[in-house]
């Protein structure tokens, strides 16, 4: 039997590489990880939590507002960005040293710099000069913004990575794409007193969720004042001689602008990572093709998380690396469910969401009962904000199982996270009708909508 000098060896330092890295240590297991950047990988460093943090920080100014309806006299507030970001790096700082505690206490052996494979079993530690074996290998290199490398001007703009590092805040930003990145971040800067347009190509922000969802955020988001240009496109971007940007759009219109952020989506970060030497196989978007155990076409290696394009979200992440230390460490062969998976967006108001679209539930079934409640939350009743609150329920006619629960108003995250264990659980509209309401509260909407607000037939509306 071949001597390797590790059990496993994980490229890449996020939360699935991590998680793989420290419960197969635990185990006993001989286990190396690499990572070349920063331990947390983008969730931590440069993701969800920097993002809450900022989207947290852009909700005052509303939250100012709001309270003279509650007999509150708030003074005028100023806001710093350099002590957020350097608030924000403490914590950031402070998170990466637990996930490297963690690994370090499970018996795991760090390495502080880039890896790439020389063969199947056989890992070059860049910089370090020299090469490890593996019996198993997990690559969990996660994604990277796509630079759109076709724009000319590309590399005058940020992406979500810079954004969290800006010196100064910008008096105005244009924000390209319309994914749940481009939307939170068009929130962020515009609560944060930033003048913001945010520049899509589609016909509405926010593809792939339930489109009562997208068009009501899009309204609201124009009512905040911030600038949604659908059906257009970037041509180029200049520099100015004051130092400024030019965005030239595809309606023929040049916005002046202080930095041009590129939302465009994310790319698998499989470059130059030795995969073709190693011979996995890549799709064609260069993301790691795997079966539904997470192994590679090569048996010994395996791949979690982003880099292999499945469903691109950290909770996911981790529980696909779950699955593979079933699957290769516990002889108890296990798929990830991807199944049902909630989610958030994190704009203003937010989103949550669990199951299938109204559009999705029509497809795949023959009758489908759509519940819909549109109001303005108790919150906003002293407040005198006018912003709605919408609720959804879709239900398949036939078992009246409920296949799709979509929230837009506050706490909707929250809320979907509760909602993704009565979808997983194929609860009927039946027992959401027979479960109390909690009053006074937005979410006692979810169990008292009895009847249908309209049914579809065959994916056609008939009442």
């Amino acid at each position: 039997m071949a001597h390797y000098d590790y059990d496993l060896f994980v490229i890449g330092g996020g939360s699935g590489g991590v998680r793989a890295g420290r419960v197969t240590a635990a185990m006993g297991k001989r286990v190396g990880i690499a990572e070349e950047h920063r331990y947390g990988g983008t969730c931590v460093i440069r993701g969800c939590v920097p993002k809450k943090l900022l989207v947290y920080a852009s909700q005052f100014p509303e939250h100012f507002e709001d309270a003279a309806g509650y007999g509150w006299t708030v003074p005028a507030a100023t806001f710093d960005w350099r002590t957020m970001i350097a608030n924000k790096d403490v914590e950031i700082a402070r998170l990466e040293a637990i996930y490297r505690r963690g690994l370090t206490n499970a018996g795991a052996e760090l390495f502080d710099c880039r890896a790439e494979l020389v063969d199947r079993h056989t890992i070059r530690l860049v910089g370090q000069d020299r090469t490890v074996t593996a019996d198993k290998i997990l690559v969990a290199s996660g994604g990277r913004p796509n630079p759109h490398a076709a724009l000319p001007g590309h590399e005058l703009c940020i992406s979500s990575n810079e954004a969290f590092y800006l010196n100064d805040l910008p008096r105005s930003i244009v924000i390209a794409g319309g994914g749940y990145i481009a939307v939170e971040f068009a929130n962020i800067f515009h609560g944060l007193g930033v003048e913001t347009t945010l520049v899509y190509r589609g016909r509405e922000i926010l593809g792939r969720f339930d489109m009562d969802l997208r068009r009501q955020l899009h309204e609201t988001m124009e009512k905040k004042g911030i600038r949604i240009l659908c059906h257009t496109i970037f041509e180029k971007i200049e520099k100015r001689a004051d130092g400024r940007l030019d965005a030239h759009l595809s309606d023929g219109s040049v916005i002046a602008t202080d930095h041009v952020m590129l939302a465009l989506g994310r790319d698998p970060n499989t470059d130059g990572l030795g995969l073709e030497a190693a011979g996995v196989e890549l799709g064609p978007k260069g993301e790691i093709r795997v079966d539904a155990y997470s192994r590679t076409n090569v048996e010994n290696i395996y791949a979690v998380g982003d880099v292999t394009d499945r469903v691109a979200l950290t909770p996911v992440a981790i529980h696909e690396a779950m699955c593979f230390v079933e699957t290769a460490f516990r002889d108890n062969p296990t798929a990830p469910d991807h199944d049902c998976v909630a989610t958030a967006v994190f704009s203003q108001p937010e989103i949550g969401t669990v199951g299938l679209s109204e559009d999705d539930a029509a497809k795949r079934y023959p009758d489908v009962e759509i519940y819909r409640a549109l109001f303005r939350p108790m919150r906003h009743t002293l407040s005198g904000r006018d912003e709605k609150m919408l609720m959804k329920l879709v239900v398949d006619g036939q078992s009246k199982r409920v296949v799709g629960a979509h929230i837009l108003g506050p706490d909707a995250g929250e809320m979907a996270q509760l909602l993704g264990i009565a979808v997983k659980a194929k609860l009927t509209k039946a027992d959401f009708d027979r479960t109390m309401a909690v009053h006074p509260s937005a979410a006692e909407e979810l169990v008292t909508m009895y009847q249908p607000t309209y049914r579809l037939k065959d994916g056609e509306r008939v009442s």
